[in-house]
């Protein structure tokens, strides 16, 4: 029984990080758009870009909701003490979702566009701001005793919480410029090409820094790193996201259209791949272990059964959502 709950947690750690992922890189490009916005001048701009959200900005969030109540069921303490430690960057993120999706609602309809265009804009970035500080949070570590939180309310606020965070925003960036490359054209998709160019150059120098630091930070993360086996493994990983960046910036010059986004995945998918391997077996570091944090076995099993069924349609919609609604977007004058 000991094993099979063991098993159950890893499955469900796996499952947490995969919605996690998913979440990041469906709604990271929409958060992205929603921070170049901010650099966008013209209205008719503005247009384009909030247009060629219209399908989809709505789905790629519902993996945020799928996240945090399948975290509530399955690692109950996990959930409980990232609510207490993270409290603000969480209330800001939400804030910043609410603002976001008001603005996008309300500016369709309003007269004056301006005030719509920059709370959306400034919704997206508190939103990736905020995303990045909670993630900065729980790698600078979490204060537990007694399976209680032991921190106080701005533990999470550190150098490198926001080194954190201002990587996730230029993250965002790239995967937002990526997008509009395949979804617009003319002046529009040019200044989106220089977007990704500047904004992966950002993330990669973040990228870096925050590798270096994770080091000093976490010593046990360090020792899986330059262990005979993890050299090979996180070398591999490694040289994954550097051959991206380079095919990225490649693509880029060479104006392709649809490998900018694909290498931005591909960069995202080698950065949270080192991620959640080097941090297992916690869930919350460094107290709080997969193990210690997952709900009791029957649980799990029941969830598993629910969301299981749920997974694939959700997948369905997504990918069936974006085949329907693909193509360039023609709102707009594009500078004509």
């Amino acid at each position: 029984m000991h094993d099979t709950a063991m098993m159950l947690a890893d499955i469900w750690f796996s499952l947490l990080s995969l919605f996690l992922f998913i979440y990041v890189v469906l709604d990271g490009f929409d958060l992205g758009v929603g921070i170049l916005s901010l650099a966008a001048g013209e209205e008719w701009r503005q247009d384009v870009m909030m247009t060629s959200l219209g399908s989809t900005w709505n789905a790629n969030g519902t993996w945020l909701v799928l996240l945090g109540g399948a975290m509530f069921g399955a690692m109950p303490l996990a959930y409980s003490l990232a609510l207490n430690a993270l409290y603000i960057p969480l209330v800001l993120m939400l804030f910043g979702l609410v603002f976001r999706a008001v603005a996008f609602e309300f500016r369709e309809l309003a007269e004056k566009k301006r005030v719509w265009d920059l709370a959306f804009g400034l919704g997206s970035l508190f939103a990736a701001l905020a995303q990045g500080l909670v993630l900065g949070g729980v790698l600078s570590g979490i204060s537990v005793r007694n399976n209680a939180f032991a921190g106080g309310q701005w533990d999470w606020l550190n150098p490198f919480s926001l080194m954190v965070a201002l990587g996730v925003v230029a993250g965002y960036a790239l995967l937002g410029a990526s997008y509009l490359i395949i979804k617009t054209m003319g002046e529009v998709q040019e200044w989106s090409f220089r977007q990704a160019r500047r904004a992966g150059w950002l993330t990669m120098a973040a990228g870096g820094a925050v590798t270096a630091a994770t080091t000093s930070v976490f010593p046990f993360v360090a020792g899986k790193w330059f262990s005979a086996s993890g050299i090979i493994l996180f070398g591999g990983i490694a040289a994954l996201a550097l051959a991206s960046f380079f095919l990225l910036f490649r693509a880029l010059t060479l104006r392709r259209e649809s490998a900018p986004l694909l290498l931005s995945f591909a960069i995202f998918t080698a950065s949270f791949l080192g991620l959640v391997i080097s941090l297992h077996p916690y869930v919350l570091p460094p107290h709080v272990t997969v193990y210690g944090a997952s709900a009791a076995p029957a649980t799990l099993v029941f969830m598993l059964a629910g969301i299981g069924m749920l997974i694939p349609i959700m997948l369905f919609y997504n990918a069936h959502q974006y085949l329907v609604f693909r193509g360039k977007v023609r709102k707009g004058r594009y500078g004509e």
